[in-house]
């Protein structure tokens, strides 16, 4: 998304953790279920001192414990999840559930119910998959778990986007001048390198195999913001290997000197050579990553590719249309049921991304487009291309701040969404629910839980493990 102008960047220094002494009155708030698979669930919420105000606008945080109870009828809630820490900031999760079945929870700190994000903008549900407890204070709230993936797991790939490493104040919109930015507290390191450092650490302990990083890698194509991010994405693996980026219109080439023009992210993550659009092969399983600004611009219109690139794109798929394939690129092809308004600037050219779902059609293979940019989680099928499920990710940089885990079956394949867990990134996220006067979590969270979670199935039996060269390397020695 388009920014003005950035701020110097803030001295990079760690404040000492703090924490606050646990109040007696404790308001148990911003209650989500983030992530649903058929045998586990992730749930968050956080807890303030009731009736305090941090002078803006927000309760003080309260540190206490946080407990989960649940069970498979709303009268019986046998069974406990908690965290085996004091924290303001709370995720439980809990495991072992069976594929198929509701479940009925309460989450409670210090004897409060924890309540929903509203979300009555959207008319969407944070809480679970059914409406069951929304009319009352603290629930019980009601989730059915899917059936997994039919086949045997083959690989698992992490889908992120909007890194922004640089920017020093989130939630500033061209042409919303009234709206307020969300900056760090004073002190504390860059949210980008905190929220960055987090992703990677998450993913792989989610179990990640590869990461695709779609698009907004830096705030604005400065080289050492772009050097910063190739440090932080190398803790995952090897770029070209384990993890693979494409451009976003943050990471436009920039004029170095009068009639010298400069592309820095193509010289940090591919050398200067060749273009930053790619198709790689993971064991039968093809990657395409796109460049959806290529092109000149401010950043704030519309994305597009060259001709050369749409034309070596369609090739791609017309020449090996049954092929698996996933797509990944910073715009979207469209951009549906926002709960702000919607410019030309949220997505492809229009022109180009009904050539592209033209293209999708005539290729049974694709499964997958995942894009950034919009900052939400949110899923698209359309018609045309029924068989390409489009996935919008929630920026990594902020609220809710996270990826996507792809998990490849030969039967099919799911989507799951996953908060970045360390405590400093969830001390950001729940500050930048601030975005847009608060109302962030209404757009950028997903209206429901099948915006962030979902299942389909697929043949997808031709794809075979693939093992990340640098696990390779790490096994041999």
């Amino acid at each position: 998304m388009q920014r003005p102008r950035f701020p110097a960047v803030a001295p990079r220094r760690t404040a000492p953790a703090r924490t606050p002494r646990s109040p007696d009155t404790v308001s148990a708030v911003h209650l989500e279920l983030v992530t649903l698979l058929e045998d586990r669930v992730v749930i968050t919420w956080f807890t303030g001192t009731s009736a305090t105000d941090n002078g803006q606008g927000r309760m003080l945080p309260a540190v206490t414990e946080g407990e989960v109870v649940y069970g498979t009828h709303p009268a019986r809630l046998n069974r406990t999840a908690s965290e085996g820490r004091r924290t303001a900031h709370h995720t439980v999760e809990l495991t072992d559930l069976e594929p198929g079945q509701t479940y009925y929870y309460q989450a409670h700190s210090r004897g409060s119910a924890a309540t929903p994000t509203p979300l009555h903008l959207v008319r969407g549900n944070a809480a679970g998959t059914s409406p069951h407890g929304l009319g009352s204070r603290g629930g019980p709230y009601s989730f059915t778990t899917p059936e997994p993936p039919p086949g045997r797991h083959v690989m698992s790939i992490a889908l992120c986007n909007d890194l922004h490493l640089g920017e020093t104040t989130a939630g500033l919109m061209a042409g919303v001048p009234l709206l307020r930015g969300i900056s760090q507290e004073h002190g504390l390191a860059p949210y980008p390198e905190i929220m960055a450092r987090a992703l990677v650490d998450e993913a792989r302990r989610r179990g990640a195999d590869r990461l695709l990083a779609a698009g907004d890698i830096s705030a604005g194509g400065a080289p050492r913001d772009l050097l910063e991010a190739r440090r932080i994405l190398d803790g995952f693996g090897e770029h070209g290997q384990d993890y693979f980026v494409v451009r976003g219109n943050h990471d436009r080439p920039r004029d170095r000197s009068p009639g010298e023009p400069g592309d820095s992210f193509r010289d940090g993550f591919f050398g200067g050579d060749g273009p930053p659009y790619f198709t790689r092969d993971l064991g039968g399983l093809r990657i395409v990553g796109l460049d959806t600004y290529d092109k000149r611009g401010n950043g704030g219109d519309a994305g597009g590719l060259s001709p050369e690139q749409l034309h070596w794109f369609r090739t791609q798929l017309k020449e090996d249309g049954e092929r698996p394939t996933v797509v990944f690129g910073h715009h979207p092809l469209t951009v549906r049921h926002s709960a702000f308004p919607v410019t030309s600037g949220q997505r492809l050219n229009r022109r180009q991304a009904r050539s592209i779902i033209d293209a999708y059609a005539m290729a049974p293979g694709v499964f997958l487009h995942h894009s950034g940019h919009t900052h939400r989680n949110k899923r698209t099928v359309l018609p045309r291309a029924g068989h390409v499920t489009l996935q919008e990710v929630g920026a990594a940089k902020d609220y809710p701040g996270g990826f996507v885990l792809l998990r490849v079956h030969t039967g099919g394949y799911a989507l799951n969404y996953y908060k970045s867990n360390s405590e400093p990134a969830r001390e950001w996220s729940e500050r930048g629910r601030r975005v847009a006067a608060g109302l962030w979590p209404q757009y950028a969270f997903g209206r429901s839980v099948r915006d962030r979670n979902s299942v389909t199935a697929r043949d997808l039996s031709g794809i075979t493990p693939c093992r990340p060269a640098s696990a390779a390397v790490r096994g041999a020695l």
